[in-house]
């Protein structure tokens, strides 16, 4: 089954629930089937790491952890507001979201 996603990879985004609500951040991955997405620098957690050779260092790592897809939002690149978005087919037949509060496409380019 496949799940309907209004958000991409390289989307700009904010937090509109949470701990981290009001955070901006970039999409760095989406996991549609557990229905989370992965944001820069939101929901931090840290992470103890082992030493791995002697290149690496370790210690307590800070890293990115998924949150819910419900919780964020999209920010439009044309009127840079957040908003929801709505998918409109054009005539040569892509399938586009566009923005509810500007009515422009929302794509990226």
């Amino acid at each position: 089954m496949s799940r309907s996603v209004h958000i991409k990879k390289d989307d700009r985004v904010v937090v509109i629930s949470g701990k981290d609500k009001g955070k901006t951040g970039k999409i760095l991955a989406v996991f549609p089937k557990e229905n989370r997405v992965l944001v820069e620098r939101v929901n931090l957690s840290k992470h103890h790491a082992k030493r791995q050779g002697y290149n690496q260092q370790g210690g307590i790592i800070e890293r990115e952890s998924p949150v819910n897809m419900s919780n964020v939002m999209l920010i439009c690149p044309r009127c840079n507001r957040q908003a929801r978005t709505t998918r409109k087919q054009l005539e040569t037949g892509f399938r586009v979201r566009v923005c509810a509060k500007c009515n422009e496409v929302a794509e990226r380019e």
